[in-house]
């Protein structure tokens, strides 16, 4: 079983290759037959275990289409690609720096430009975890972690309406209330007068990039509350704070600083492969004082202080080097293309925007502050929305949802890919206004 077969190997790699050069991507979706039983007492042997292997495949969407627009879409380079199917073959264990020093120290490299971006000091640091509900958890717990090491009580996190899903989750998971702040949007404000009085808040959790709307908070207002108050400020900016490395939205996040931690996924406009969220803090200290397991077997991990533990600063233990092929596209590619595509990102949003606007039975609902478009097709109902959806998935034109306003249905794209053109968009469009396009197909 242990045994190299040189031509499965190939074979495999003929179709990585063939995958990573399609240009685009078939979009893919619910096949019509799935695959049979693959899994036998005797096994069915190399081909045709990869034969059931391509129809499982085949039986899945592609987040990097340039027309899957729908939730935050994924456009992982093939370098990074190159980079994970590496990864496996060389069985790199990623949680210890005695097992994986130079793993370790690459990943520290690229969590230093994310730092660098958020203007956080040299001692920061953090890991990646598999994304960004992890990366919540493990923040917040570290948060909780340092109030309870001085005597304090910590029950409860500040939160706005359109915080992420999985920070209510994690607080779930936590046995952690939520002191809560009316709007969308949470600014220094509303936080500094829903604090009178309030009792057991630990932490504020701040957005750089809501998933519904791409909005960002006032961060520099949260941040200067969080100061005065000695407040844990997390920012969850698993979409958004990518953008740090675009000048034309930069000033967007001031200050983001002013955090003790945030996330952000390269594997959403990063272009890295699933999964990868960056958990960053200002003093990681904090983050191992929290998560450092301890065991007999373990010890021998710790006995250099100096060394950097990647499992010390996250809810894991056994971890792959998940932020290495972030790391190697960074280096192939240098991160001036990295700002390069986020900028084309940004800049076809505000194209698509304007044509948005400029067909008068659509109506744009809020100025996009980053690559998320949510609008209106007047007169519709959420059943006009969910056929125009559908249509466009079953056509293989393109994957999109429509999403809910203040109780309102509407239609909602999200551009990360810079692949996506503003024809893309424009086919997507001309369906739910009913017009005809000369390109549909997928």
């Amino acid at each position: 079983m242990h045994a190299f077969d040189p031509a499965l190997a190939a074979a495999v790699f003929e179709l990585a290759a063939a995958r990573l050069a399609a240009d685009p991507p078939p979009l893919g979706g619910v096949p019509e037959r799935l695959p049979d039983v693959a899994i036998t007492a005797s096994g069915l042997g190399g081909d045709a275990a990869l034969e059931r292997l391509r129809e499982v495949l085949a039986g899945t969407t592609a987040i990097d289409h340039p027309r899957y627009l729908a939730f935050i879409p994924s456009a992982g380079t093939p370098a990074g690609a190159l980079a994970d199917l590496l990864i496996s073959a060389y069985a790199v264990y990623g949680g210890s720096w005695l097992e994986s020093a130079g793993a370790v120290q690459a990943e520290n490299e690229a969590l230093r430009w994310l730092a660098d971006l958020a203007g956080f000091p040299a001692g920061a640091g953090g890991c990646f975890v598999p994304g960004g509900t992890h990366g919540n958890l493990s923040a917040l717990h570290a948060a909780r972690e340092r109030v309870r090491a001085a005597g304090g009580t910590a029950t409860r996190v500040a939160v706005s309406a359109e915080v992420h899903s999985s920070v209510r989750s994690m607080l779930r998971l936590m046995d952690a209330g939520t002191l809560e702040l009316p709007g969308d949007r949470l600014t220094g404000a509303a936080l500094a007068s829903a604090l009178e009085g309030a009792e057991g808040v630990f932490a504020v959790v701040a957005t750089g990039g809501t998933t519904n709307l791409g909005q960002i908070d006032d961060l520099a207002g949260v941040g200067a509350v969080c100061r005065e108050r000695g407040l844990w400020m997390h920012v969850d900016g698993a979409y958004g704070l990518a953008a740090l490395c675009a000048p034309s939205v930069r000033d967007r996040f001031a200050g983001i600083e002013l955090a003790d931690s945030f996330i952000v996924d390269p594997h959403k406009w990063l272009f890295a492969p699933f999964d990868s969220c960056a958990l960053v803090y200002r003093e990681p200290q904090y983050g191992r004082a929290a998560h450092r397991q301890h065991a007999s077997y373990l010890e021998s991990l710790y006995a250099d202080d100096a060394a950097f533990n990647p499992s010390d600063y996250g809810v894991h233990l056994t971890r792959r080097p998940r932020g290495l092929p972030f790391w190697f596209a960074l280096a192939v590619h240098g991160t001036d293309a990295f700002t390069e595509a986020v900028e084309r990102t940004l800049a076809l949003t505000r194209e698509a925007a304007d044509e948005i606007r400029s067909r008068p039975e659509l109506e744009l609902l809020c100025e996009p502050e980053l690559t998320v478009l949510v609008f209106r097709r007047r007169g519709w109902q959420a059943a006009d929305y969910d056929r125009w959806a559908t249509d466009l998935r079953q056509s293989g034109t393109a994957f999109v949802l429509p999403t809910v306003v203040d109780g309102e249905p509407v239609a909602r794209i999200a551009i990360v890919n810079p692949a996506t053109t503003i024809e893309d968009v424009k086919v997507i469009l001309d369906r739910l206004s009913n017009r005809k396009s000369t390109d549909y197909g997928g």
